[in-house]
């Protein structure tokens, strides 16, 4: 899809030179498209990449996939067969172009409702970050999703929630929550109709489909006037969260373009699923959103387990627009209710009196510091060459250079306002 517009900056210098770059992958080996913004491209170049671009499509398209499985749900299961390396549904007219190739035989119709579990998870941290949410935290989310009434759940980049949501819808008739996967993994399509599953980079609001999918995804959010919709997502955590924020933005847009004069400037509801460190970045673009203390964790990922004790613990956190007090946490985890914060919390988090509130981050009990007027982490100490707490073994050496845009003393690059200009 797109490319995002980038600026890249000198020591000093306040004006960048902009450049194109991929909206996905932030390895210039798996994706070499750069651009400068002032750069003239020729013809022959603009034909090499569209050459580039149409080699590297898709066997099948989505139509195509969706038939391809109807004749394969219809063989019998000694004939139904999956592609390891081609991560491809098989038909036994296409056994003999895939014989040298590792393949599983005999797929059941429950390998066919949990596609994460049948594809490999795609592990690449800077493209796609593919981590799949553990039954824990999936249950958990499904549990609270229905709990608070929710009727149709927007699942952007979260596969095993949508098919956890699919399987469940039929399995009890009486169950009555549907589900819509955006995603950028196409090899999903074998799974899903045009219905349950578009094409889509949250990096940059692409959808693939074109106007057919963006439309799937429009009525989906504007189905009963918008009313029992929410999204849910859960992106690669390496991704620019101001790429994400703006394309979330747009798929809320899409649901406050509702009828009946829209939702009096409400946000559709949201659950961002994403590490604590990056909450300022996060209220940033969403005032309106609040930290919950529930650790998400995840099958595939050695760091994001649930039950480790201290620096080990899951960080990732479920950022959300509901109200706090509404998101039950369980208490046979050890989360319990503050009544001072109205909201649930873990069982670390102690009430500080003087910040008024649960300050604790990541799960163990902060300190609060008097220099400082607020808590910080108990591993930290407060020194006075730097005037702030920080860990006991750390360098004082302050360096006279400043912000490395402007070079002036004061702020980070992050917060420098000539990049806030530009």
């Amino acid at each position: 899809g797109p490319a995002l517009l980038f600026v890249k900056t000198s020591q000093g210098k306040e004006e960048g030179r902009r450049f194109y770059a991929c909206s996905a992958c932030r390895d210039r080996k798996d994706c070499n498209f750069f651009q400068w913004e002032d750069e003239k491209v020729s013809e022959t170049r603009l034909a090499a990449r569209e050459e580039y671009n149409r080699s590297h499509q898709p066997s099948f398209t989505h139509r195509q996939n969706v038939d391809r499985y109807k004749n394969f749900v219809l063989l019998p299961s000694s004939k139904r067969r999956f592609c390891q390396e081609c991560q491809q549904l098989l038909l036994p007219a296409e056994w003999e172009k895939h014989s040298d190739h590792q393949f599983l035989c005999d797929i059941t119709t429950a390998q066919l409702k949990s596609p994460s579990q049948l594809l490999y998870p795609l592990e690449n941290k800077k493209t796609n970050a593919q981590y799949l949410f553990a039954d824990r935290s999936c249950q958990f989310l499904l549990n609270l999703l229905t709990d608070l009434g929710f009727r149709r759940v927007l699942s952007v980049g979260t596969p095993r929630l949508h098919e956890m949501i699919q399987s469940k819808a039929s399995q009890e008739e009486q169950f009555g929550v549907r589900s819509l996967l955006l995603d950028i993994d196409f090899r999903y399509s074998q799974f899903y109709t045009e219905d349950e599953f578009c094409h889509y980079n949250m990096f940059n609001h692409h959808f693939f489909g074109g106007e057919t999918a963006c439309e799937t995804c429009r009525k989906f959010l504007c189905e009963e006037n918008g009313e029992g919709v929410i999204m849910v997502t859960d992106p690669p955590f390496g991704g620019l969260v101001e790429a994400l924020a703006s394309s979330f933005k747009k798929l809320m847009a899409m649901w406050s373009e509702t009828e009946k004069g829209g939702h009096d400037n409400k946000e559709m509801p949201m659950f961002w699923i994403f590490p604590y460190f990056f909450e300022s970045r996060i209220l940033d673009f969403f005032p309106s959103f609040s930290m919950m203390d529930y650790q998400v964790d995840y099958d595939n990922h050695a760091l994001y387990k649930h039950g480790k004790t201290g620096r080990r613990q899951s960080p990732v956190r479920i950022f959300t627009n509901l109200t706090p007090s509404m998101i039950v946490l369980p208490e046979e985890e050890g989360y319990r209710f503050c009544t001072v914060c109205q909201r649930y919390v873990s069982s670390g988090n102690q009430h500080c009196e003087i910040c008024n509130s649960c300050t604790s981050k990541d799960g163990r009990r902060w300190k609060h510091c008097v220099l400082c007027k607020k808590c910080v982490k108990p591993s930290w100490f407060h020194c006075n060459n730097c005037n702030c707490c920080t860990l006991q073994k750390h360098s004082c050496e302050k360096t006279d250079v400043g912000c490395f845009v402007c070079g002036k003393a004061g702020h980070k690059r992050s917060a420098c306002p000539s990049l806030s200009r530009a």
